[in-house]
């Protein structure tokens, strides 16, 4: 605490020192703020420890502890991880985008996998920045695709406004629901679960109009 309370009285006289900055300029050093190329960086760690250390190793090691995923039910991960043998050769992803919250504190990456066997796909997910800073993922999903997506060029970054919408996103009433929300409230993300484990995701993004509908995807229900 004497620490915090030396680092602000420090701010507050170079505030009274250089009347030329704005008013705000040292309340937006105090401020969460996003930064997309971390959760980039933490995904791309998160792939590469796959195929270093086995892919259930690194999925264990990157959720948190109430992480949900599905295989194809939803369940949490870690329960399910700690049973699992890791694969001789691990799925091989990466990320094409990423959403973030203007506070950083929650992020949403998509992008593709190869497994060893030739098929190949597509992956959304939910990461949450924890209290050292570090993020972790929160909710990972994904689909087989017929043909593989393009890697672009750029991995698009997309920033959510900092002025939180007056806007309220409501999920359908499905019987299993899993969402979340950015502790500024600018981005958020809602998974409907059917009875047959078929699934809709959305993920909304703070912008000047309200909060737009950025991604939106459908899994059918598995087949037997």
């Amino acid at each position: 605490m004497r620490i915090v309370a030396l680092s602000l009285a420090v701010l507050l006289a170079a505030c009274s020192a250089s009347p030329q900055r704005p008013r705000d300029y040292y309340a937006r050093l105090l401020t969460p703020t996003a930064k997309p190329s971390e959760v980039v960086a933490t995904e791309l760690a998160f792939a590469r420890r796959a195929q270093e250390k086995g892919q259930w190793t690194a999925f264990r090691e990157y959720a948190t502890g109430d992480a949900t995923m599905f295989v194809p039910e939803p369940v949490n991960a870690q329960d399910w991880l700690k049973k699992r043998t890791d694969p001789a050769e691990a799925v091989k992803w990466q990320p094409h985008e990423v959403w973030s919250s203007c506070d950083g504190s929650l992020a949403v990456t998509r992008g593709a996998w190869q497994r060893p066997n030739g098929t190949h796909g597509y992956f959304t997910t939910v990461w949450e920045r924890q209290k050292n800073g570090d993020y972790k993922w929160v909710m990972d999903q994904g689909d087989v695709l017929a043909e593989p997506l393009i890697a672009p060029e750029f991995i698009r970054t997309v920033v959510a406004e900092c002025q939180r919408s007056n806007m309220f996103v409501q999920a359908d009433g499905a019987k299993r629901q899993f969402f979340g929300e950015s502790a500024d409230g600018t981005l958020s993300w809602h998974l409907n679960v059917r009875d047959d484990n078929a699934r809709d995701l959305t993920v909304y993004v703070n912008s000047p109009a309200g909060m737009d509908k950025m991604l939106e995807v459908a899994v059918a229900a598995p087949t037997q």
